[in-house]
């Protein structure tokens, strides 16, 4: 059954607008009587029936509240330095698609792409639009968010993470692997910091031990950005989460 997001809590009497509509109307071509899921911005989910349906809206009365179970027990934030070409873009997909929490775009030292205010805002825009694509095809019931690209240093202030366990992935040496890192810690949030193309540099490495970063490997093989990302998220999924059932 399809999966739709809606910016309003869920209620009795539901609409649907804009390229969602166009898509059920135009594309998947459903009509009157027809059942789908909804969630909401909160998260919470419904089955619904569709009373009526054109290209610029869809009415949608509600049949039943649903528990949903598709969301992570541990709540995963992703800080992941910009990345050339297409590479974000996919990071992002299976970022989602993994279950992550939410996305953090970082600008370091070593990424090759710089992008000025306007095409960060493009840039963000679009990687949301990604991300909801991508919740909505895996059937999660929460669009994680993207948010707007920051610093390294400004993300280590944020107060919000003081009790997360913060792992960064380093490929020069660490004292520690990134399975030591998930065994011992109850915590059930994770903040991981993952460096672009060229890695993170040895002051960003600093900074970050100075905040109470833990600096892990993932082995002795150097893995590009991309899988770095997906192959840490994966791990802590498979470790605290719920891959894996």
């Amino acid at each position: 059954m399809r999966r739709f997001f809606i910016d309003a809590p869920l209620s009795e009497h539901m609409v649907i607008a804009n390229a969602d509509a166009r898509h059920i109307a135009s594309v998947l071509r459903l009509s009157a009587g027809a059942t789908v899921l909804v969630s909401d911005r909160d998260g919470k989910s419904g089955k619904a029936e569709i009373i009526a349906a054109n290209p610029e809206a869809i009415e949608l009365r509600l049949l039943e509240f649903l528990e949903d179970t598709t969301e992570s027990p541990i709540n995963i934030w992703l800080v992941q330095s910009l990345a050339k070409g297409e590479k974000m873009d996919f990071i992002i997909q299976k970022a989602v698609e993994l279950g992550v929490y939410g996305i953090i775009p970082v600008a370091t030292a070593h990424s090759v792409v710089r992008y000025d205010a306007a095409k960060q805002v493009d840039k963000v825009a679009r990687w949301q639009k990604i991300a909801r694509e991508a919740a909505k095809q895996c059937g999660r019931s929460c669009i994680p968010q993207v948010c707007q690209v920051t610093s390294l240093a400004q993300v280590l202030e944020n107060n919000e993470f003081a009790a997360a366990n913060k792992i960064m992935l380093y490929e020069g040496q660490a004292a520690q692997g990134i399975k030591q890192a998930l065994t011992d810690s109850s915590s059930q949030t994770y903040v991981l910091f993952i460096g672009p193309e060229g890695g993170f540099s040895s002051a960003e490495v600093d900074l970050c031990q100075e905040h109470g970063i833990r600096i892990v490997t993932m082995g002795p093989r150097i893995m590009r950005t991309e899988t770095a990302a997906l192959a840490a998220i994966s791990a802590v999924m498979y470790e605290c989460g719920d891959l894996g059932g």
